[in-house]
């Protein structure tokens, strides 16, 4: 019979360790209290929550754990943009990115150890899927950054959060809702939902079922293409999900929590950058009211794709705009040190041959 495993409190609303500490014999002001050590003050040990009995941390060091990553790596670029190798307590690595905007510093968060959507221009996914992250793991990211920003400065904040690093948030939907939850609550960071943008390459069941959340966060949806001959050759997800149905579930999102989808789009020299495209592109989304983000698509070892140069990308989204499409080019931050999202991860776990990888249809 296995051991039960450890509970890592980091990943544990206030309810669940309210109950675990009361189970300890503890009062349940006392939940509170750690609570806020681990997600507040962002404690990375036990002996840090210097208003609990000793008793209690000696329990709690034996018994539980807290998700406190290794920074393996970490390259900063010359606009200040930072990323992180980190390293979980399994061994397994996703990066972390920080980046900062005249409104504050932004962190993009992993939400799997690798991906199983297998779009075709990405390196987090050609490896394939390994496991989820907890919730305390993603908010272990949001965290790592954060401590390293009060190294430098207690007034130092992170103001916003993105889904869009290694994996597919929807995906891991009840490990993200959880963490979700824990980054907005008062006694956490408290970052509200509208500083949240979450990135979905598509799965339609699990935006009808955010739709419900009652959140308010940015809904991002990876398209990338306007029509399902191209969009399935860039992304294996559309044989399950066609534009017939994720369009649809756009407009459902839409019209249940009021909030305007953000469209990804990223540009392809010869693929999806051509007048045609933009034609098609704005046929597609009329009168959503949406923006599109175009996204010159990184280099990646292994793809076939290479991207539009920056006139033509110029020229895509003027004639969006001329078609009435709400249409920005993203700003690259980190150009100077970004191995597109997922390479450094790829050349960390290059020489491990254990790790069980899984590409899953959706």
């Amino acid at each position: 019979m296995a051991a039960p495993e450890t509970p890592c409190l980091t990943d544990l609303p206030l309810p669940q360790l309210t109950e675990l500490l009361q189970g300890m014999g503890q009062p349940a002001y006392r939940a509170k209290q750690v609570y806020r050590w681990i997600h507040q003050k962002l404690a990375t040990d036990f002996s840090q929550m210097t208003d609990q009995p000793a008793a209690l941390l000696v329990r709690l060091r034996a018994e539980t754990s807290l998700a406190v990553p290794e920074v393996v790596r970490r390259q900063q670029s010359r606009d200040g943009t930072v990323k992180y190798l980190l390293r979980m307590a399994d061994g397994n690595c996703v990066e972390t990115v920080r980046m900062h905007y005249r409104y504050g510093y932004s962190v993009c968060v992993s939400t799997q150890v690798g991906c199983a959507m297998g779009c075709r221009f990405c390196a987090s996914t050609q490896a394939g899927r390994v496991r989820d992250l907890t919730a305390g793991e993603i908010a272990a990211e949001v965290y790592t950054v954060q401590r390293e920003l009060w190294q430098g400065d207690a007034a130092a904040r992170v103001s916003h959060v993105v889904l869009m690093g290694i994996g597919e948030p929807l995906h891991n939907y009840d490990n993200v809702l959880r963490f979700l939850r824990i980054l907005s609550g008062p006694e956490g960071l408290n970052i509200g939902m509208r500083n949240v943008s979450l990135s979905t390459c598509g799965l339609v069941p699990q935006i009808d079922r955010l739709s419900r959340e009652d959140l308010q966060l940015t809904l991002s949806v990876s398209l990338h293409a306007p029509d399902d001959a191209t969009r399935s050759a860039m992304m294996p997800v559309n044989d399950a999900f066609p534009l017939s149905a994720l369009i649809p579930a756009c407009r459902r999102y839409q019209a249940a929590t009021g909030r305007r989808i953000s469209f990804e789009y990223a540009m392809v020299r010869g693929v999806n950058d051509t007048p045609e495209m933009a034609e098609k592109l704005a046929k597609l989304l009329k009168g959503m009211g949406a923006h599109v983000n175009l996204i010159p698509v990184n280099p990646v070892d292994g793809s076939p794709y290479t991207a539009s140069d920056a006139a033509n990308v110029q020229r895509f989204a003027a004639r969006l705009r001329a078609l009435s499409l709400n249409a920005t080019v993203r700003r690259r931050l980190g150009a100077d040190i970004s191995a597109a999202c997922g390479q450094l991860r790829r050349e960390e776990a290059a020489p491990r041959t254990n790790t069980r990888q899984e590409r899953i249809t959706p």
